[in-house]
């Protein structure tokens, strides 16, 4: 007869011991996805290439050479001032080594004042992260610096110094200056070793275009000799790029473009604003790009909705001024920008990005910020170009007919429903089904100030009482039992059906379904149950882009400024966040005393104000979209079998036990 089975003892698995520390760059090698993009290479050369163009954007170097060398190294080389090589004062190590090999360390901390220490004014980089990640995931980086008539050179393979760093003289006749980073990829960070040759070929262009003047070259080297030399220089800048991107589009009317940057403002840092060039067409496709102090923003940000308001604003006051509005029509920022390809750089002396790869701009001055530059120059180019004003307006007038006459085609009024909606639902004034917005929010006092924040002319409310149901096993003709269930169903217009189903969208509501709920782990958990319910019940609602989840902040930090700008006011969705921030605070000089932290609790402890600018404001807000992606149905529908499935207790916990390290939970 075998013995029992003996449980272990949980003290031998979970002790002292168990407690890593993550030491100078292991944090970057054991989770590359939060620091970088990890499906090719591009962004830890990206990372390097942006200090180069930092270093011209000041006004330091005239040429870029981006080098792909036959042995699969890729090499950037600038003649900016070259990053100091002698002993940091505090750290007792040489700065050009503290700089590839520790994070939060950096030349961009201190943008105030350049007179007090700081090397720029406006940079990309923030966090002092971006060319320790590309070394961290590095097989070998390579260094050398030209300064002050001297060379430096120091290596690094997998993060760590390898060959420690010489100085010489150079040469007498060698007046070269700059520095030139030589990366070897290690391959298994990333799902495919190469680099894409489109995405490196459009960066290098808008980096040119970017910065007037400065010639951006690319070198495809074969048999270690140049085998492919490529070049670009824009001297007219953004123009000349928006018209080459629109080569075979006709144009409306001719482009408008213009700078603006700021000098004395009480409100804004001396330089900070922007630059920008704007088409409207008719017929054809768009073309949008935008940048932050020369960084790429692809998913857009507060710069981008800045330029939407200018623009908005601008035409609209002409329209109004010149009285072309026909009664009974109602203009919305679409209409003006629906039809408008653009190129916006912006410069913002603390940007706030969205993540380490600072794909979206949050920083939300820079909505004020940006309009207040585009709009009285579009005022102004309306006002002298008259002819061209109303043909926009003309064009502008006929959009908001069209879209109006788009919504009335699927209009669902209050009245012509079978069903009763929710009493508790407070429904938004619009019948533009795409415009329109559910908040399903959690708890009724969030609810309240949801209500009373929100945008009531396309924003509706759904408060809901508590943690919904877990819906994975419940059949569909058992869903109306449940009260919450009953109301969200019937407030979305939408009748519950299968992943097969093709069900009737006609009556769908709202554009947008959002989960609000609080950014702790009841929050969460709520989150997973609505999930749960329209992927089981809902699918293609999903599927068709329509659910959303709402990022709220975990934290608000009021920190003071220099000079006469009123406090800001900065956010926070984590602790990562919280940490990022309080680190750049330090950085600017701030002791942790001249700040207060204030954690939300929940959503029913923010005021209609700030739930309003963190988490319902278009502009300002973070916006989850959901979707099926590329996964694979049937195994995603095996995952949330195990996940929420009654009977599978014993497999969620196995999975836990596998995974669970791989989440910090904000218990």
């Amino acid at each position: 007869m075998s013995n029992p089975k003996t449980l272990p003892n949980p003290s031998s698995a979970y002790q002292e011991t168990s407690i890593k520390v993550l030491k100078g760059l292991e944090p970057v090698r054991q989770r590359p996805g939060m620091y970088t993009r990890t499906e090719n290479p591009l962004h830890i050369v990206q990372e390097v290439l942006d200090n180069a163009c930092d270093e011209a954007l000041g006004g330091h170097g005239r040429k870029i050479v981006v080098t792909l060398h036959a042995h699969g190294a890729v090499s950037v080389e600038d003649d900016g001032r070259g990053i100091p090589f002698g002993l940091h004062p505090e750290e007792g190590a040489s700065v050009i080594e503290i700089v590839f090999t520790q994070l939060h360390a950096g030349g961009k901390f201190d943008k105030a004042d350049p007179k007090s220490g700081g090397a720029y004014v406006f940079s990309g980089g923030l966090h002092g992260v971006g060319v320790s990640v590309s070394n961290a995931l590095s097989k070998r980086l390579d260094v050398t610096v030209w300064r002050a008539g001297r060379v430096a050179r120091i290596g690094f393979e997998h993060g760590a110094v390898t060959q420690p760093l010489t100085v010489r003289a150079a040469a007498r006749t060698d007046k070269k200056q700059g520095t030139r980073v030589t990366i070897w990829p290690e391959p298994k960070y990333f799902d495919h070793a190469h680099l894409p040759m489109g995405e490196l070929h459009h960066l290098l262009r808008s980096k040119a275009v970017l910065l007037p003047g400065v010639e951006i070259v690319r070198v495809i080297e074969k048999n270690g000799k140049p085998d492919e030399v490529q070049r670009w220089l824009y001297e007219e800048g953004l123009r000349a790029y928006l018209l080459e991107g629109l080569a075979d589009t006709e144009l409306l009317i001719p482009l408008f473009e213009g700078e603006r940057f700021l000098e004395g403002n009480e409100q804004f840092a001396t330089g900070e604003g922007a630059r920008w060039a704007v088409a409207w067409s008719e017929t054809g496709g768009l073309m949008r790009e935008s940048y932050v102090n020369l960084i790429p923003t692809p998913a857009g940000g507060t710069h981008e909705a800045g330029l939407r308001d200018g623009l908005f604003q601008a035409v609209k006051g002409f329209i109004e001024l010149h009285s072309l509005l026909p009664k009974g029509v109602k203009l919305l920022p679409e209409d003006v920008v629906a039809r408008a390809s653009y190129v916006l750089s912006a410069k913002v002396l603390d940007p706030q990005f969205q993540g380490q790869i600072k794909e979206r701009l949050n920083s939300r001055d820079a909505v004020r910020l940006v309009s207040s530059c585009v709009r009285p120059a579009l005022e102004l180019w309306l006002s002298q170009h008259v002819e061209h004003g109303r043909a926009l307006a003309d064009f502008v007038i006929r959009q908001a007919h069209a879209r109006t006459r788009a919504g009335q085609k699927i209009e669902k009024r209050k009245s012509s429903g079978v069903a009763v909606l929710p009493g508790k639902l407070t429904d938004c004034e619009s019948t533009e089904i795409v415009r329109n917005e559910l908040f399903l929010v959690e708890g009724d006092s969030a609810g309240g100030s949801a209500k009373m924040g929100r945008d009531k002319a396309f924003q509706a409310i759904l408060p809901l009482r508590g943690k919904v149901l877990n819906t994975w096993e419940t059949e569909r003709d058992r869903l109306f039992s449940n009260q919450e269930v009953h109301d969200i169903a019937v407030a979305i217009g939408v009748e519950p059906h299968g992943a097969n189903d093709a069900p009737d969208c006609a009556m769908l509501r709202y554009g947008k379904i959002c989960i609000l709920s609080d950014a702790d782990v009841d929050g969460a958990h709520i989150q997973v149950l609505l999930l749960t319910l329209f992927f089981k019940h809902f699918p293609q609602l999903i599927a068709r882009g329509h659910l959303y989840v709402a990022q709220p902040p975990l934290f608000r930090i009021d920190a003071p400024t220099r000079g006469k700008k009123p406090a800001r006011k900065l956010y926070a969705l984590d602790d990562v966040e919280l940490k990022a921030i309080l680190d750049a605070l330090r950085k600017e000089g701030l002791l942790d005393s001249h700040w207060q932290i204030s954690r939300f609790k929940g959503l029913g402890e923010m005021s209609a104000e700030q739930l309003w600018e963190t988490t319902m404001n278009p502009d300002t807000r973070r916006l989850l979209p959901i979707g099926l992606g590329h996964f694979d149905f049937a195994a995603t529908v095996d995952r949330m079998q195990m996940l929420m499935g009654k009977g599978e207790a014993a497999a969620r916990r196995g999975w836990l036990e596998e995974k669970g390290n791989q989440v910090e939970a904000d218990i």
